[in-house]
């Protein structure tokens, strides 16, 4: 999205720390853009949210995967250049989020 951005991430130690995942991911990125565009990357606040046990993932990656669509920024999820997963092809994901929603 050209004004913001989705993550679902996991955390996959008892001890993992999204308000920590969030704040060093946005100090380490936020640093080289500004040393090679001289502008500020992030707003100061962001908003997170942490799924229950009972609510479902693919629902959230579907609402994540379908948001360009429903910008009008693409017609197909696929032609979008900045979607993607370190841990799943694109269509991986597709499939899983049609299969369980």
């Amino acid at each position: 999205m050209p004004d913001h951005v989705h993550l679902l991430i996991e955390g996959t130690n008892d001890d993992s720390d999204c308000k920590q995942f969030i704040k060093r991911a946005k100090q380490f990125s936020g640093f080289y853009f500004a040393k090679q565009f001289s502008g500020t990357l992030w707003q100061r606040y962001g908003y997170e949210r942490v799924l229950r046990d009972d609510e479902s993932t693919f629902v959230v990656a579907n609402y994540i995967l379908s948001n360009p669509v429903r910008a009008g920024l693409v017609q197909d999820i696929r032609d979008y250049a900045f979607v993607g997963s370190s841990a799943y092809s694109l269509d991986e994901l597709l499939q899983s989020v049609c299969r369980s929603g």
